[in-house]
């Protein structure tokens, strides 16, 4: 009897060596799912926007609320606050901005805390997209990724009924030269053409003409 539970144990040892040596051999070599699989791709970088001439800028100066104020950005590139009448905004982040201001009022505040926030965005002139020409409100709009010429027209409110729709033309900058892409906008707005329907780049002037007739 005593011989036949030897032989059992040895036969559950060997089963329970051979087990764990299967496991070793097999679970041990499997691919290691971080380095196969490979971590996923960080997400993209947004650059901070870059206040340009024109910009509306709200400016808050944390407790000390009679330096808060509201300014534009004027041509030259400069805002005035209280205090601080000639500060060069343009070129700028917000964070930036607000960290230089902060700096020029601890003459007058004590641990001074700002913050700027941009509340009409233009953006500097070569983030800008121009419309000039027949369009129902020429202007200049801050470039956004993915602004296509129909984004343009709506935020131009289309063309006036003077307009060549058909012989507007971009005017974009390649390697220092200008170049002319001609665009078919009556096609586009009145007949739904989306392959007129083209991606603008930041810089770009689109000149709308006047009908002859």
């Amino acid at each position: 009897m005593s011989h036949v539970l030897t032989r059992a144990l040895a036969l559950s040892l060997l089963l329970l060596t051979s087990g764990c040596g299967w496991y070793d051999s097999t679970f041990n070599s499997l691919p290691d799912a971080e380095t196969t699989a490979g971590d996923p791709p960080p997400p993209p970088v947004t650059a901070e926007y870059v206040i340009g001439a024109g910009d509306s800028l709200q400016i808050f100066v944390y407790d000390t609320p009679q330096l808060s104020t509201s300014v534009p950005v004027r041509p030259d590139g400069r805002i005035s606050t209280p205090l601080l009448p000639e500060i060069v905004a343009a070129g700028k982040t917000p964070t930036q901005l607000g960290k230089e201001i902060a700096e020029k009022l601890k003459e007058y505040v004590r641990d001074p805390n700002v913050t700027i926030m941009v509340s009409g965005f233009v953006g500097p002139l070569d983030r800008q997209v121009r419309v000039i020409g027949e369009a129902a409100d020429p202007q200049a709009l801050s470039y956004r990724d993915g602004m296509s010429l129909l984004d343009v027209m709506i935020a131009t409110k289309g063309v006036t009924k003077f307009a060549a729709g058909n012989r507007a033309v971009i005017i974009r900058k390649v390697d220092g030269k200008d170049t002319t892409i001609k665009v078919r906008l009556s096609d586009l707005i009145r007949n739904g053409d989306i392959s007129q329907n083209v991606l603008m780049k930041p810089g770009d002037t689109l000149i709308i003409p006047q009908s002859w007739f």
